[in-house]
């Protein structure tokens, strides 16, 4: 993340906390807030937040189905395709 135009201080925050609101809304840019010079927080908007969020659990996703894949446990995409037709004609033969 580039912090080089939302570094504020904590007091800042707590004397412009609808300012914050609307810039963070309107920019979508996370601030930094610090405290005594030191990085302490971040502030953003809900939909940044929501839309990380979202990355995150897709990432885990990811990192899940790699682990698995290395372990040995998964099915080629044949038989999966080949499951999935068997299942189709079943299903074609039941409504019949």
């Amino acid at each position: 993340m580039n912090f080089s135009t939302q570094v504020k201080p904590i007091s800042y925050l707590k004397s412009h906390a609808a300012d914050i609101v609307k810039t963070l809304s309107d920019t979508r840019e996370p601030m930094l807030i610090t405290q005594n010079g030191e990085a302490k927080l971040v502030v953003m908007d809900v939909r940044s937040y929501e839309e990380h969020e979202a990355t995150l659990a897709l990432l885990k996703v990811l990192a899940l189905g790699n682990r698995e894949i290395e372990q040995g446990q998964f099915r080629s995409a044949e038989d999966v395709f080949a499951d999935l037709d068997r299942q189709d004609a079943e299903d074609e033969k039941d409504t019949k």
